[in-house]
This record gives structure tokens, sequence and C-alpha cells, in this order.
């Protein structure tokens, strides 16, 4: 019997189950996928927006100024990358002007901190490879990026030293509320709890059904993004942001926390129609939009072209309440964007919820807010490098030319709490694969490393979701050639 058990192991279970694992009850996170981090939070912006642009009153408001406060004192604890470097939203005339005074205004209404409009110059003194055209700008100080991956991981990793369980490859076909539990049906077992807590993404909405409720539909959104290699040379320092339409907040340009430069994301519904030819106009548009902010933008650097879907409501807003017709339920459904800037805060929420509706615990007097991040021996320079390859030979051993990742982070990796235990899966934590050559180097070598940990044969290595299986598929692709 379990107090509590969370539906979903992207950025917002993890962030729930961090949260709530300083209590003295018993936890799980259940995840259909093979690993954590595998559906929306491995492909989106991973922007930690200011707030300036949600309605005042909704829950995206308040949610994610209060996300974005709480981001630099859980960098420190969890030692997951972040950076504060700002934003700015460019206008090109005047129309797009009264809209970042209208943004302005609302940015100040939800108590959104460093905010104020400049001109162009100053725009370009702030960020240099801004277009000319550029006449002002709506600058927020407070806004920055972070690895989404390793936020995600360093939230589970913390959770589960805290007493966290997790199943991944455990799917909920359905909830049944019996007495004073509930019955949490899976592909795999039948657990029995207290509470559930449903963050399960873009499967939020038909698990909020399995509860009887029905307040909202998720409408699965794509949004391709263009990453390009690192250039030190042309390294953006901001944030870029166009005017917002109806769409959304509209292409961003930005240098990712790692260095790499990012266009994104196009916006479209994905029901009927074809990909491909879509994706050939929405990658040409992509481009147009980010040449107009950033007009030397060379889109032939292009290391990776990528798609993340998104969960976006019918509803316009967050939707996190309790159910209305299964007691224990919380449903935690239609988290888009600024959903990863609002992460820690809707679990400060959710535990305000648990309280509200007859949580009782006391917190565990044992309880370790902090984790320790992997070391990254690309950032270790002279003696510091030499100190850790003489504590770990395997630290001094390359396996990822392209990042300088070595075989001891691979390995650290792999045997973390939710370690991984696929290609990409390892991709994420340390990088390996991430850099120029797209992991054409060091595959191999990362599926040898992985097999050997596991303990399986490396034809059983996925490169990430079920069926991906490296080596039938190198093989199926031979076979086609």
């Amino acid at each position: 019997m379990y107090d509590i058990i969370i539906v979903g192991g992207g950025a917002i279970g993890a962030s729930i189950s961090r949260r709530l694992s300083k209590y003295n009850i018993k936890i799980a996170l259940l995840e259909k996928n093979v690993e954590i981090c595998q559906e929306t939070t491995k492909a989106n912006s991973a922007i930690v927006h200011g707030g300036y642009d949600n309605k005042p009153g909704t829950l995206k408001a308040e949610l994610n100024v209060r996300g974005n406060e709480m981001y630099p004192e859980l960098a420190r604890e969890l030692e997951f990358e972040y950076k504060p470097m700002g934003s700015l939203v460019l206008a090109f005339n005047p129309e797009d002007e009264e809209v970042l005074e209208e943004l302005c205004e609302r940015g100040k209404e939800n108590r959104v901190r460093g905010l104020s409009i400049i001109s162009g110059e100053e725009v370009r003194e702030k960020e240099p490879f801004v277009s000319e055209k550029v006449t002002s700008a709506l600058y927020c100080s407070s806004a920055g990026v972070v690895d989404p991956f390793n936020y995600t991981y360093a939230m589970m990793e913390n959770a589960m030293e805290n007493g966290v369980e997790l199943f991944t490859e455990t799917e909920v076909l359905d909830l049944e509320k019996i007495e004073d539990h509930i019955i949490v049906k899976t592909d795999r077992e039948d657990f029995k709890t207290k509470y559930v807590i449903n963050a399960a993404g873009l499967n939020s909405g038909k698990v909020a059904n399995m509860a009887g409720d029905y307040d909202f539909e998720i409408l699965p959104t794509r949004g391709i993004y263009r990453l390009l290699a690192k250039d030190k040379y042309k390294q953006l320092d901001k944030v870029l942001f166009q005017t917002p339409s109806k769409k959304g907040k509209g292409v961003l340009v930005t240098s990712t926390y790692d260095g790499n430069t990012m266009i994104g994301p196009t916006s479209e519904r994905i029901s009927d129609i074809d990909l491909e030819s879509d994706e050939e106009y929405s990658l040409e548009t992509l481009d147009q939009l980010g040449k107009k902010s950033v007009p030397n933008l060379d889109v032939k650097k292009t290391i990776r072209i990528f798609t993340g879907i998104r969960a976006k409501p019918d509803t316009g807003d967050f939707m996190i309440y309790p159910s209305k017709n299964m007691e224990g339920v919380i449903q935690v459904g239609g988290i888009e964007s600024p959903g990863l800037a609002s992460a820690p805060a809707i679990a400060e929420y959710v535990e305000n919820i648990l309280k509200k509706i007859g949580f009782e615990s006391e917190v565990k007097s044992d309880y370790n807010p902090k984790r320790k991040g992997i070391i990254r021996m690309s950032k270790l320079e002279g003696q510091d490098k030499e100190a850790k390859i003489q504590e770990d030979e395997k630290f001094g051993q390359i396996i990822c030319r392209c990042e300088r990742v070595s075989e001891g982070e691979i390995l650290e990796a792999i045997h973390r709490p939710a370690g991984a235990v696929t290609v990409d899966g390892v991709k994420r934590r340390v990088r390996a694969g991430m850099g120029f050559c797209q992991g054409n180097y060091c595959r191999p070598r990362v599926e040898a490393i992985l097999a050997r940990e596991l303990n399986i044969e490396e034809d059983e290595i996925k490169k990430e979701l079920k069926g991906s299986e490296m080596v039938e598929n190198l093989i199926k692709n031979k076979e086609l050639e």
C-alpha cells in the first residue's frame, strides 16, 4: 500500500516526487516508457520564462513567476545547469512596440522581476548579433535557460535517494476507487494507494478520464527546432523572442545552456496532417523567422533537427485541481509552456492541494535536499582534471571526442538512481553523442559500455523507446539500402 502514486516521469512528475519525498510516507512514480524524461521534457525550448506574457490571474501567471524565483536555489542544491542570462522580446515596427507595452504592463501585474523596455541601440549593446531593424525590446533580466534533462534527472535522483520508488515500463490502464483507497491498474501489476497525482503529460487527459473527469482535452501540438554547432565567436548572450501572436510566444533564437544556438519552435496541431510536407514548410518558415532576429544565422551548421510535442490544453491554462469525481486523485494536466519554468512551483502547489484534501505527514528527520551532479571533464582544467583522473582513471578515458565525455561520466550516468539504460539516456545525462558528429564515433562505444554494465547483449540496447534496439535497426537499414 502506497501513500501516493505519481503518474508520469517528466519534469513535472519528477518535481512533485522530489517535493513530496521529504515526508515520512511511501511514494511510487509510474512511467510508461523505458526511462524517465522521454516525451515532452526531452524536446523543448529549455527556457525559464520570466512570466510577463501570461494572462494575469491564471495559474500559468502565478506558477511561472514563482517557479522562476525557485530556480537559483534549486540549481545550487541539485547541481544542474541553469543560466539566468535574460531575455529580449524584439520589436520591428510601431505595432510590435504596442505589444511590448502591453507585455510590460502584464508582467508588472504578474510581479515579474527585472522588466524594462529598451531602445534598439541598447538591445544591440546587450546582444550584438541582433538585427539592425530591431527598434526596441522588452528586456527581462530574470529569464534564463536550463538543462531540462538534468533538471529532471536531478529531481528524480534526489527523490529516490529520499525513498521514492520508480517503476518504468509501467503504463496506467485504469483507476478504481475502493473504500478509502485507489487501485491503479497497469500493464504490469496493480498498485494500491491513498492518493494519485496525474502528471502524465500528453496522456494527462486520458488519465483524468479514468477518474471520471472530463474538464479538459489535450490538443497535441508539434514544434520543430533546429540546433546549430557551437561557435564561440557567434554565441548569443540572451534569449531572443519576437512579439507573440495568437499561436504562442513565436520563434526564438537562443544559446542553449551548453553553448549551441537553437532556433524554434514552429507550432502545428498534429492531427490528420502530412508530416513530411509540413516539416519542409516548417523548416523554411523557421529559418526565415530566425534570420529576422539574427541575420547571420548559418543554418548550414545544423547538427540536429528535432521535434517536441506539447500537451496543449483546450482550456488555455494549467489544469491542476482535486478530481471532482474520484476522491484522492489530483489532476496536473495541460502543462505546456511555461511548464518547465513553472515545474518546481507546480510541485509546491500540488503539495498544498494535498494538505487541503486531508494529507498529513511529518517531515523526515533524515531528509536530504541536496544532490551532487556528475563531474563534467570538459569543464575541468589543470590540477582539478588531473586529480579526478588520479582518483579514477576511467575519467581520463575519452569516449565522446566531440564533447570530451569520459567513460567515468558514462558509468555514473548508468549507475545513479533512475540511471540510463538507453543510448539517448546516456546522451542526455552527459552529452555523449550531442556533438558535431552526433554520435557517429562514440555510439558503438556507448552501446558496449551499456551492455557490459547492464549485463545484457548489445542487440538488446535501445536507442530510446521500446522497439528502438540499435543493432536490429542498423541491420534493417542496411537491408533497405
